[in-house]
């Protein structure tokens, strides 16, 4: 064998002795494990976003099934005379009237018809409607307008509060 090759382990090139590994705790040691078995997770502010983006949808829904539907946007009163008051509906029974407006009478053209359609939301209130209807005496319907119906209201968008008898007509002519 020959002497003369280079021997890797006498040259100065030869490292140095490893550094000592530090000795971890058992604590360092567990966060370590921890650490390494714990996907990270990216998009969290992404599902953030899209959570607060779905909640704001539905509270807007929410808001405006509830506006469009069930608040009120006028409370007003009509006066005329009930012609009609009846139950319909198959599944839902709704109370409906017809009632000839003050206003109908004096439009010589349109006389015949009935004018104004609401809905009558308790059965009292229907009672009270029917004591009226073809009775010839005129009313003051207070009346809730809303934007849309349900049915389970009625099928207009007139739902009656009160109905009381016109007593400005009454005062006016003593003789009827």
């Amino acid at each position: 064998m020959d002497d003369n090759f280079n021997d890797y382990f006498t040259d100065e090139n030869v490292p140095e002795e490893q550094p000592q590994v530090h000795q971890e705790t058992a604590q360092e040691r567990e966060e370590r494990e921890i650490k390494e078995a714990t996907i990270e997770r990216r998009g969290y502010s992404i599902k953030v976003l899209l959570t607060l983006i779905i909640v704001a949808m539905a509270l807007f829904l929410g808001w405006w099934v509830w506006q469009y539907y069930f608040h009120p946007y006028r409370v007003s009163q009509e006066k005329g005379w009930i012609m009609k008051v009846s139950n319909e509906g198959t599944i839902f029974k709704t109370i409906e009237g017809e009632m000839i407006s003050e206003g109908y009478i004096e439009d010589t053209i349109a006389a015949m018809h009935s004018d104004f359609k609401f809905s009558i939301p308790s059965d009292s209130l229907a009672r009270y409607a029917m004591k009226w209807a073809g009775d010839g005496k005129r009313v003051v319907l207070t009346y809730n307008e809303y934007k849309g119906t349900v049915v389970w209201r009625g099928s207009t968008k007139h739902v009656v509060t009160k109905i009381e008898p016109d007593t400005v007509l009454a005062k006016q002519n003593p003789y009827k």
